[in-house]
């Protein structure tokens, strides 16, 4: 076990048992939703990787896209 992973639990442990209860929840439907992907993505094809990046092609081709400057940004878009 780490030591971040020890200091978490560490500090886990001094916490009521529903507000455990409540954290351990989300950890573990954290670690079930990234197995998930995981197994997503082990499961796509080559093929189904090209036909992806053809529609992301076409797009861009198209003008239908959002600078990632737009989509990363920190400032509100009417600023």
């Amino acid at each position: 076990m780490t030591e971040l992973l020890e200091r978490v639990i560490a500090q886990l442990k001094v916490l009521p048992a529903d507000e455990q209860d409540a954290i351990a929840s989300r950890f573990l439907a954290e670690l079930e939703d990234e197995e998930a992907w995981k197994a997503s993505f082990a499961a796509t094809t080559d093929d189904q990787w090209d036909k992806l990046a053809a529609m992301v092609r076409q797009e861009i081709t198209a003008g239908e896209f959002s600078p990632l400057e737009e989509l990363f940004s920190s400032k509100p878009n009417n600023q």
